[in-house]
């Protein structure tokens, strides 16, 4: 974690990224003087990478930025944006996970779209900017393995959206020994395989239109 972040700062920060790592519409692209604004205000650790990613945005035309994100996101496990799947595949225990997610987000009175994974990165992302920031670092500490291994795939794959993901890691405390395990482990063997559904949470899908 950057020494330095300041709670607001660090709100400020898991909000940019929450937004940049949405699919990216008209709305994003119109979002992006503010995004830029408030990544200028971050420590370059956190706020470097968001103006990359930003300055990629704006020099990519919609319709290819658009297909990469589909690309990247809906067609590759390997860069779920949906935590509990690096530790838990598509299993029963997947289903309880997503269910104290929900938890943790109706404990705090918040309710999400009926159309969203509770652990998709970017809904994480803005609950703990701008919901519950204790509740939510939480959440991103509990699926530290799941971030870093994402983050590990998109710098590998050389994807446009690595930086974002270099701006999460850096608003989080370092990886633990208990984390750098897990990461070895699922590095190494993949998510658990057992294909029985997620109840008790029906299949949904992702901002780009794939289901997970």
């Amino acid at each position: 974690m950057t020494s330095s972040l300041t709670d607001r700062e660090r709100v400020v920060a898991w909000q940019t990224q929450s937004l940049l790592l949405d699919y990216p519409d008209d709305a994003v692209r119109q979002r992006l003087p503010l995004l830029r604004a408030a990544a200028a205000t971050l420590p370059e650790a956190v706020g470097s990478p968001l103006l990359s990613f930003c300055a990629h945005v704006e020099a990519t035309p919609a319709g290819t930025l658009t297909a990469d994100y589909v690309a990247t996101f809906d067609h590759r496990k390997r860069f779920s944006l949906f935590l509990t799947y690096f530790r838990y595949g598509d299993t029963r225990k997947r289903g309880m996970a997503l269910l104290r997610f929900q938890q943790t987000y109706r404990a705090a009175g918040h309710r999400i779209a009926t159309t969203e994974l509770p652990d998709h990165l970017a809904v994480v992302l803005e609950f703990a900017a701008t919901v519950d920031p204790a509740a939510g670092v939480r959440l991103l500490a509990e699926y530290r393995a799941s971030l870093e291994l994402l983050r590990l795939g998109l710098w590998e794959g050389r994807s446009a959206w690595s930086p974002v993901l270099e701006s999460v890691s850096a608003t989080l405390p370092p990886l633990g020994r208990r984390d750098r395990d897990i990461v070895e482990q699922l590095a190494a063997s993949g998510p658990p395989e057992e294909d029985v559904g997620l109840l008790p949470y029906p299949t949904n899908r992702t901002p780009g239109g794939a289901s997970v």
